[in-house]
């Protein structure tokens, strides 16, 4: 398996969805996974490998496609129609794709853990960020 293929446009919180606004402190896609950079106060896309400590654990996913210091909303709990097909039951993680989301079995050696939900159907992921700050 490999990287979720996520759809932008079909990229829509669900009815419990708990989103923040902020800025957008690179170019992001909805459906990406993003963390709050501590030192800027903007929104960046998460990576499991990243070099950058607090880039290792996602606080949400963009619910909005954002450039450079444009408003960016960010899921960050709840369901979300995640624009690409799921596999029920499955849990989702940060990948090492800058943003990714895939499942355990494509997290690998030296990135560290963050599971970002787990899908209720082939749309649908119920997402509950948790991340132990464990590497593989």
């Amino acid at each position: 398996m490999a990287d979720l293929v996520i759809v932008a446009a079909n990229v829509v919180a669900g009815a419990d969805s708990s989103a923040v606004t902020g800025v957008a402190g690179e170019t992001i896609t909805a459906g990406k996974a993003v963390y709050l950079s501590s030192t800027t106060k903007k929104w960046m896309l998460a990576d499991s490998n990243s070099v950058t400590a607090e880039a290792r654990q996602a606080k949400g996913i963009a619910l909005n496609g954002a450039s450079l210091n444009q408003p960016i909303a960010v899921h960050k709990s709840g369901e979300i129609t995640i624009g690409a097909t799921l596999v029920a039951g499955t849990a989702y993680y940060l990948s090492d794709t800058a943003g990714g989301i895939c499942p355990l079995a494509d997290v690998g050696a030296g990135e560290y853990v963050c599971l970002l939900g787990l899908a209720k159907s082939t749309t649908v992921l119920a997402v509950d960020i948790q991340f132990p700050n464990v590497s593989l």
